[in-house]
């Protein structure tokens, strides 16, 4: 499980946009308690979708 900040740090983009796209549920993270989680693999299976593009 990987922070915002590290998610952020990843795909080198704001906190923001990190907290845009689990809010848009374009990236599949889940809460713990006020905090958001991303799983490596929905990371990963975002990145092999094209970042989010839609066709």
């Amino acid at each position: 499980m990987l922070t915002v900040a590290e998610v952020a740090g990843i795909l080198r983009v704001s906190v923001r946009t990190v907290y845009n796209l689990l809010e848009a549920g374009t990236l599949r993270g889940v809460r713990v308690g006020r905090a958001w989680r991303v799983p490596e693999s929905a990371l990963e299976e975002f990145i092999a979708q094209g970042g989010g593009e839609r066709e």
